[in-house]
């Protein structure tokens, strides 16, 4: 299997909308996740731990805070020796439209693929949560001589409409696929869970051409891999599912598709938890990342009645936690919790300030944020939704640089 052969494209232009509003100053793929990370960190890690090291990522919607931060934590490669991760921003390359879906973005930088010929293009998405050995899926293709391989994982079958959903025969050939069906579309092996996409696919050089070629021309197409492209392809391709393997090394494999601001707090508060779902801590499956250059955390627990603690949470570099309680909570770079303030199921992202008695419980708050002393969030939700975005589970959202 010789790598050099193979180019990455990962779609990174998605607006996440029912992310909103912390995709309301940035694209899905640029949200912080756990502290110090960014969502795309966790695809382009696995890259790199794949030795994958040709990668486009092409953007779109509100990028430049993920153009920023590809430019300063992923600078590593050198294109004398042919190794880059290049951004492909949207351009208008072929007509007068921006990118219309994920095969569209495909297609309006046809001219990467028929200038460099790879004879693989491993496609991945710029916003989901996982790790996985990409050579595996890349290696499984070549021995089926499949056209086109999907990574797949398997769901409970009351949770598959919201994916792609696939039917296998005995040897994962794809014989049905359907977006988001109406219909369960149980697994023949299991009839407890689906099968679903996790929009991973390998492709054959010649088979891609082909296909977003044709697809552009259709009118009615929304020109979307899911929704046009597979299953335009059924019966005329030979199509593998390959079923995800996991590098998390925990018994229960870890796949999110973080789409709501409900599954974005629970896959936060995975890594919080006494026994965490995602591995971070793998020395031999590192997930890389840009961080500014902060001091180390520093806590005052006890200064005369001011008594703090710190349990169960992630506490990033900068922090300060000078007489208040954090529990069970995610703290991103330079965030300030002042005397007597309590923060417990919580997400704060960069430069957050929570003022003196101030009560913060399952709230996200959005970067440079001061919240003042006395304030309560998260326990009168119809007050908290008079300003606030709060979630169907009772999520409450503070905005980026929301003034008080």
């Amino acid at each position: 299997m010789n790598l050099r052969n193979l180019t990455t494209f990962i779609l990174a232009g998605g607006k996440g909308e029912r992310l909103y509003p912390l995709t309301r100053d940035r694209t899905k793929p640029a949200v912080p996740f756990g502290g110090i990370y960014r969502i795309i960190d966790f695809p382009l890690s696995n890259a790199i731990n794949s030795e994958l090291r040709k990668i486009y990522i092409f953007t779109q919607y509100k990028s430049l805070s993920l153009h920023r931060h590809i430019r300063e934590g992923w600078n590593i490669f050198s294109r004398e020796l042919g190794e880059f991760i290049d951004i492909v921003p949207a351009q208008q390359r072929i007509g007068e439209e921006w990118y219309q879906g994920t095969a569209d973005s495909v297609f309006q930088n046809i001219n990467i693929l028929e200038e460099e010929k790879p004879e693989l293009i491993l496609i991945l998405s710029g916003d989901q949560v996982y790790k996985m050995d990409y050579r595996r899926i890349v290696q499984s293709h070549i021995e089926k001589k499949a056209d086109l391989t999907i990574s797949v994982f398997e769901v409970p079958v009351k949770e598959a409409h919201r994916f792609g959903v696939l039917k296998l025969d005995e040897d994962n050939r794809v014989i049905d696929f359907k977006e988001k069906p109406s219909e369960p579309m149980p697994d023949i092996k299991n009839p407890d869970v689906s099968i679903v996409s996790m929009g991973i696919y390998v492709f054959n050089l010649d088979v891609l051409i082909k296909t977003i070629v044709e697809d552009a021309k259709r009118v009615e197409s929304t020109h979307d891999f899911g929704r046009d492209i597979i299953p335009s392809m059924i019966g005329k391709f030979s199509i593998y599912a390959f079923r995800f393997i996991d590098e998390n090394k925990k018994d229960t494999k870890y796949w999110r598709d973080i789409g709501t601001i409900d599954a974005y707090w629970e896959a936060n508060m995975d890594l919080v938890n006494i026994e965490p779902l995602l591995n971070l801590y793998d020395r031999d499956w590192l997930i890389r990342t840009f961080q500014v250059q902060y001091p180390p955390v520093k806590t005052v627990f006890s200064w005369e009645d001011r008594k703090a603690s710190v349990t169960d949470s992630m506490i990033s570099s900068g922090c300060i936690i000078s007489g208040g309680n954090v529990k069970h909570s995610v703290l991103s770079q330079n965030v300030r919790i002042n005397s007597y303030a309590d923060v417990t199921d919580s997400i704060l992202f960069e430069n957050v300030n929570v003022g003196r008695y101030a009560k913060i419980r399952r709230t996200i708050i959005d970067k440079n944020v001061i919240v003042p002393p006395n304030t309560k969030i998260g326990y009168n939700l119809d007050e908290d939704r008079k300003r606030f975005f709060v979630s169907d589970n009772g999520i409450v959202v503070i905005p980026k640089n929301y003034i008080w």
